[in-house]
């Protein structure tokens, strides 16, 4: 980071400026998602009986937020470059590029196989990455430049990082707020869980269905279930349902209230 800020700064290379700018919320970014790590793995007080797991989403929410600004930020400053193209020195800016592609691709490399075991790491990864594509911006705006002498391709190529970083943190994003907002899995077919509900012996119906995220790689049901009739054992019925739910939908975390045939009845009576 403060290689390439000084790099930067001497080569006069925006591409360059942006991507040190933006390893310098990385810093805070994969603290804050560290931070989050520690805490989830907290024993869960009385007053949150979930324990601390949305704080890995909260982290991967602020990180994609963080992303998104300082793209814009870049897009602004890029903006203002083509109207008047400042001359860079592209040679300096590539071996500085060149350096901070290896230390960025390093980091990607040890994030690369954790990416999928929480919106939280995915975040974090993403922050890598998308300072490996500053980077490698850089050092194709910097041959161009060594090259050809065409100094637009310093803004040109902060357009396209920017770009290709807000896409990233928008689905980060989407994803993030779909959780909060306790939505169904995007994994997860709502029609089919109940259709397999159904489908277990002495089940005559399914209301309140709910499938929601607790936080990445731990998903949570709730439904009520009615019964056939008052011959059937709930018992067998709540092994029924657990078992075909884990086995078709992984879903470990389940609750089921059960329900007799006449029970919505005299709930209207009550």
């Amino acid at each position: 980071m403060v290689v390439e800020a000084v790099g930067g700064w001497l080569t006069n290379s925006l591409a360059l400026l942006a991507d040190a700018g933006h390893m310098l919320t990385d810093v805070a970014a994969l603290a804050l998602a560290l931070g989050a790590m520690w805490m989830c793995e907290r024993s869960a007080p009385p007053e949150k009986t979930y324990g601390y797991y949305r704080l890995e989403i909260l982290a991967a929410l602020l990180n994609a937020v963080i992303l998104i600004v300082i793209s814009l930020a870049i897009v602004y400053e890029a903006y203002e470059r083509v109207q008047q193209p400042p001359q860079v020195r592209g040679r300096e800016m590539m071996v500085i590029a060149l350096g901070g592609l290896l230390v960025n691709g390093l980091g990607a490399a040890f994030l690369h196989r954790a990416r999928h075991e929480s919106l939280n790491m995915r975040g974090a990864f993403l922050h890598v990455l998308s300072d490996g594509l500053g980077s490698i911006g850089a050092l194709v705006a910097g041959g161009l430049i060594w090259a050809r002498g065409w100094y637009l391709a310093d803004p040109a190529i902060s357009f396209m990082t920017a770009g290709l970083i807000i896409v990233c943190a928008w689905r980060l994003l989407k994803e993030a707020v779909n959780i909060l907002m306790e939505a169904t899995p995007a994994h997860i077919d709502i029609a089919g869980v109940e259709r397999a509900i159904r489908s277990v012996p002495g089940i005559r119906d399914v209301h309140d269905l709910h499938v929601w995220t607790i936080t990445s790689g731990k998903d949570a049901l709730s439904a009520h279930v009615i019964l056939a009739d008052d011959h059937v054992s709930p018992k067998d019925v709540l092994h029924g349902i657990r078992v075909r739910l884990r086995e078709a939908y992984g879903i470990e975390h389940v609750t089921i209230q059960i329900e007799t045939p006449d029970f919505e009845e005299e709930e209207i009576h009550f």
